[in-house]
């Protein structure tokens, strides 16, 4: 009979030491899914937070060329009023130069404005994915990978 109680202790010191390893387990993946799922929604919202800032860039930018071309537009109405009052041939040539001239530099300026918009733009838009990016590979870091 001794021996039949040590073996019932046994065997019940085995199941109780399985269960707890079992428990120990399932919560570990449970964490572990959890992290992921979070992570998931992390990049989720970082995705949405990157569309909204690329959306208001493209608003931006779109304001910003609708601009230009009114402004671009007038002053080309205004110089071919002021060339229609040339009074003779060198008088038009030198409004028509002048007009060119401030054209190309006008074109040069904006030209250069809207690539610090867009570079700004891409940075912005970029920051939020850069965050993640960060994130992933810090996570990356704490599995030995």
């Amino acid at each position: 009979m001794a021996q039949s109680n040590t073996t019932t202790a046994k065997v019940e010191e085995f199941a109780a030491d399985a269960q707890k390893s079992m428990t120990e387990q399932m919560e570990k993946m449970t964490k572990s899914f959890e992290d992921i799922t979070s992570f998931g929604q992390g990049n989720l919202d970082a995705l949405v937070k990157s569309s909204e800032i690329a959306a208001k860039a493209a608003e931006g930018i779109g304001t910003e060329v609708s601009a230009y071309s009114k402004k671009a537009f007038e002053e080309g109405v205004a110089a071919a009023q002021d060339m229609a009052s040339a009074k003779n041939m060198t008088e038009l040539m030198e409004k028509q130069t002048a007009f060119a001239q401030s054209a190309f530099e006008g074109f040069v300026g904006q030209a250069t404005k809207m690539n610090e918009i867009f570079m700004s733009a891409a940075k912005d838009v970029a920051a939020p994915l850069n965050k993640r990016v960060n994130a992933a590979t810090e996570n990356m870091k704490s599995f030995g990978v």
